[in-house]
């Protein structure tokens, strides 16, 4: 019984881990064909700098 309730606690985090999505696109699109602006991205996914979200600004 405690070996069931380990394997459905590692279950339980990793699909918790795999379901965590990091985006650094360059320009994000919405359902429409305008992307938006690299600082209403920043405000969406809460990052501190629209940098990685301005072409411009990517190497």
């Amino acid at each position: 019984m405690k070996s069931i309730k380990i394997y459905l606690a590692l279950l339980a985090f990793s699909l918790s881990f795999v379901s965590c999505e990091v985006r650094t696109a360059t320009s994000v699109r919405t359902g429409s064909s305008k992307p938006i602006p690299p600082g209403q991205a920043k405000k969406i996914y809460g990052t501190k700098s629209a940098k990685p979200f301005a072409p411009g600004q990517n190497k």
